[in-house]
């Protein structure tokens, strides 16, 4: 009964307008002084059989679109089910399988993003019982070395910002702010903020980037960058007197920046998941303080600011991460420097 009523409220302005039509036509004809009733009475007869006939047929048509889109549903699978047999309700099945295909992924990404956050958070308080339970135990000896629990405070405000970093990236966009940099002046500040890193490892920065290169970047976030291949690059240094070089020189596409170390290197086997989510590798597994997102993290913002971001590596000998800042090419300088040769 419901299908029956749902296809007459959606017939009902066809079935007046047939009514109106009809009624005007027989109008003219009477006023047009043709006046046999009979005939009238005929037309109208078939008029109703005719109509009543083409509802009908429509309506055999359409009844299990009707009785699948009044029935309760039960999962969203449900909205795939074809039973349609008009052009109309078949573009709507197709319309609907498209929204259907969209909220998929959308569903998808949001639980990958879920699982992700979730993993990684198990993992950091994990790792997060170490620097604890070190200080714990540095404050039970009658004289606290000082020296040693800051350096554990630092390993725990360093993982306080991966974790803060891997939440702001759902929010990217809203708290991107692209903007000009001096180069030289961005990776001298994350040297600076990291020098108690340097003095206690032992290793030392280097930096030949040459002043007056900027680039057009979110500066926060490139800080957060550099600060990643900073902390990789004297986390898998060994021995002291190493060093971490820093450096810029000009390409065809732009300004491409490169931080190498002299540390242990990548195994060729892992270079190609080195920026996958949680993967560690075998030097992570090693030092066992590795979550694995740090270069995760870094080429997700590159690829936003549209930076390119590369890795060489050579076991036993270092790490080279380049990040290109690409550059558009300016047209007036471009037909100016044309002119210049004619």
């Amino acid at each position: 009964m419901k299908a029956i009523r749902l296809f007459f409220r959606e017939h009902s302005a066809y079935l007046v307008f047939h009514a109106l039509l009809t009624l005007f036509i027989l109008s003219l004809y009477w006023l047009d002084g043709f006046r046999n009733v009979d005939t009238a009475v005929y037309s109208i007869v078939m008029v109703l059989i005719l109509t009543t006939l083409f509802l009908s047929v429509r309506f055999i048509g359409r009844r299990g679109y009707y009785n699948r889109i009044l029935r309760h549903p039960f999962k969203m699978e449900d909205l795939l089910i074809r039973t349609s047999k008009s052009p109309e309700t078949s573009e709507a099945e197709r319309f609907g399988h498209e929204v259907y295909g969209i909220y998929q992924k959308e569903v998808q990404a949001l639980r990958a993003e879920n699982e992700r956050h979730e993993t990684f958070m198990n993992q950091w308080v994990h790792q997060m019982k170490t620097p604890l339970s070190v200080i714990s135990l540095l404050l039970q000896e009658e004289e606290v070395d000082r020296e040693a629990i800051g350096e554990e405070a630092d390993r725990i405000r360093r993982g306080l910002e991966t974790v803060l970093l891997n939440a702001r990236l759902g929010t990217f966009e809203r708290d991107m702010q692209i903007a000009r940099a001096d180069l030289a002046s961005l990776v001298r500040e994350v040297i600076s903020e990291h020098k108690k890193l340097f003095i206690t490892n032992r290793v030392y920065p280097s930096s030949s980037i040459e002043e007056g290169l900027t680039v057009t970047t979110d500066p926060k976030w490139m800080k957060t960058i550099i600060a990643q291949f900073i902390t990789n690059a004297v986390k898998y240094t060994r021995g002291e007197g190493k060093h971490v070089f820093f450096s810029a020189d000009r390409t065809e596409d732009g300004i491409r920046l490169t931080v190498r170390d002299e540390g242990i290197g990548i195994p060729a086997s892992d270079m190609k998941r080195v920026t996958h989510a949680f993967f560690t590798g075998e030097n992570g597994r090693l030092t066992g303080e590795s979550t694995g997102m740090g270069l995760f993290i870094a080429k997700e913002v590159c690829d936003q600011l549209g930076h390119g971001l590369e890795i060489e590596s050579e076991p036993g000998e270092g790490t080279a991460v380049f990040v290109l800042f690409r550059e558009k090419k300016e047209e007036g300088k471009e037909e100016s420097h044309a002119d210049r040769q004619h």
